[in-house]
């Protein structure tokens, strides 16, 4: 499958020079860490000596799920419209964390179950009012799996158009850390049971119905393809988050992918274009069951480790300050050679 954005492969001829660069500030080469990779990744992402993250955004994709009528989540599927009004009245704690990391918000309309008043900070991307029970039937149709992609990708090349110069993801949708367990499943792949956990607040018996409807919904098909997964078991939010990662990784735009839901949609997307994968900085490890695995199935080493579980890109905010100080380091910090000139 072609998807609608083919990432470019991100080109390393530049890399000598942003390397020489970093080896030649006034500090020990190296002593910076972790810090002077992502800033080698950056550099490599904008093709600059100089890369700027300045305008941040997140992008919180909101839709709901069929899987829901299976009892796969303790909390019904009103939450999420209630939870996307927090988003647009900046009351939640992904707008808590944007305030303090001076990052804007838009909430996308992915497939609420809902209709929502047009409000600033809302994107109306909708698909469908919602997937179908993935337990029972596809999730959605293949057009929808791929207009959602589309969209997504629209939503990320717009971004990079208006002068974002980072965006990261976010996600709210009850019911979707089922989604992301059985895309999980089939492409990372890794055995249903290592998928599956708590997600939003089961106790033992919440969670052995959610294994119980999970493992019906995997009896049901056996795909495997990348877009299949999708329809058969994705979540609009999940489809077009995807897409918009292919869609940054098309207008060299670097994308912060927050958690468990976030990275389903990453291996997905990277599943379909592997080109997207250095476009793409992992925020964190999830304390929810089988992010650690998925991680390691694409390769991906998160910037931090804060036993956060909640979602809505609130640990992909948190790394936005690293990626400002990380691109800093090739703007602001004085090369060595100038220092024992006496040139500072």
């Amino acid at each position: 499958m072609t998807p609608p954005y083919t990432p470019p492969a991100l080109d390393r001829a530049f890399e000598p020079a942003l390397r020489q660069k970093l080896d030649g500030l006034a500090k020990p080469p190296g002593s910076l860490g972790r810090m002077e990779a992502l800033a080698l990744q950056l550099g490599l992402i904008q093709q600059r000596l100089d890369p700027r993250i300045e305008r941040a955004g997140l992008f919180v994709f909101a839709g709901d799920h069929g899987l829901t009528q299976e009892g796969v989540s303790s909390y019904p599927a009103s939450v999420t419209i209630a939870m996307v009004q927090s988003f647009l009245a900046r009351r939640a704690s992904a707008n808590a964390f944007a305030h303090a990391t001076e990052t804007e918000v838009r909430v996308v309309d992915a497939g609420v179950a809902a209709e929502l008043a047009p409000h600033p900070s809302l994107l109306n991307a909708k698909i469908a009012p919602g997937t179908q029970n993935a337990a029972r039937e596809p999730a959605m149709t293949r057009a929808q799996c791929e207009e959602a992609i589309a969209r997504g990708a629209k939503i990320a090349t717009d971004a990079a158009a208006e002068g974002f110069d980072v965006i990261a993801l976010g996600e709210m949708g009850i019911g979707n850390s089922s989604s992301a367990a059985l895309i999980m499943h089939r492409l990372a792949p890794a055995p249903l049971e290592a998928c599956v956990g708590l997600g939003t607040g089961h106790d033992a018996a919440g969670l052995a119905r959610k294994q119980a409807a999970l493992a019906r919904a995997a009896a049901r098909t056996g795909v495997t393809d990348p877009l299949a997964v999708l329809t058969e078991f994705g979540g609009f939010e999940i489809a077009m988050m995807a897409g918009a990662i292919l869609g940054a990784a098309q207008a060299r735009l670097p994308v912060i992918v927050d958690g468990f839901i976030a990275s389903a949609a990453a291996l997905a997307a990277i599943r379909l274009a592997p080109e997207a994968f250095p476009y793409c900085i992992f925020a964190h490890c999830s304390a929810e069951a089988g992010h650690r695995l998925m991680l390691d199935s694409l390769g991906a080493s998160p910037l931090l480790d804060l036993g956060l579980r909640l979602g809505e890109g609130t640990g992909g905010l948190l790394c936005v300050p690293l990626l400002r100080a990380a691109a800093r380091i090739l703007t602001d910090i004085v090369s060595l050679e100038d220092v024992l000139a006496g040139k500072v």
